[in-house]
């Protein structure tokens, strides 16, 4: 059952992406030529806990800033992947490989609760960044990736975001 998000993307998709972002934020999308999957002007460079995603230009709260994309895989395909940190589950049976390079997405580091400016929103089996507070063109765009995921991958590491108090008991690695 995999099959590339890419193709889906292109297959009319960007319509469809547009009428969910006018029904979730009142307003038609960027008009400016980007791919299918970005809303807002991106960079990607070094950032805080690696390579980051900032903004290219400034991102009202509300805003959708990119989709996160990648391979459709069902639960067995998910399951199998154990070691993979760029698996994004949107049902019980589906989940998003964000893995390949072209979700650039996948570069939007953690954050803990206070520090985030940014969250996923789940619409119709597809998933949104959204701005939860202006961003200014530069800063970095980051989301809590939510309990889980920072119980299984960061908290044993250390969290690196620039959180005071670090969500879900995870210690801080500075």
């Amino acid at each position: 059952m995999l099959t590339k998000q890419s193709k889906i993307l292109k297959s009319g998709s960007k319509k469809i992406a547009n009428k969910i972002i006018k029904k979730i934020t009142g307003v038609s999308p960027n008009t400016k030529h980007l791919p299918d999957h970005h809303f807002k002007v991106l960079k990607v460079k070094r950032g805080v806990a690696g390579l980051g995603l900032f903004a290219g230009e400034n991102i009202k709260k509300g805003e959708i800033i990119i989709e996160y994309i990648g391979n459709i895989l069902n639960k067995e395909e998910a399951d199998k992947k154990t070691t993979s940190q760029y698996l994004f589950e949107v049902t019980r049976n589906k989940t998003i490989d964000g893995t390949p390079r072209w979700n650039v997405a996948r570069y939007c580091n953690h954050a803990c609760e206070e520090a985030a400016n940014a969250e996923s929103e789940i619409k119709k089996g597809r998933v949104f960044i959204k701005a939860i507070k202006n961003i200014k063109e530069g800063e970095e765009i980051c989301y809590d990736y939510g309990e889980e995921f920072v119980k299984e991958h960061i908290g044993h590491h250390g969290c690196r975001c620039v959180a005071k108090n670090h969500s879900y008991g995870a210690l801080s690695s500075k």
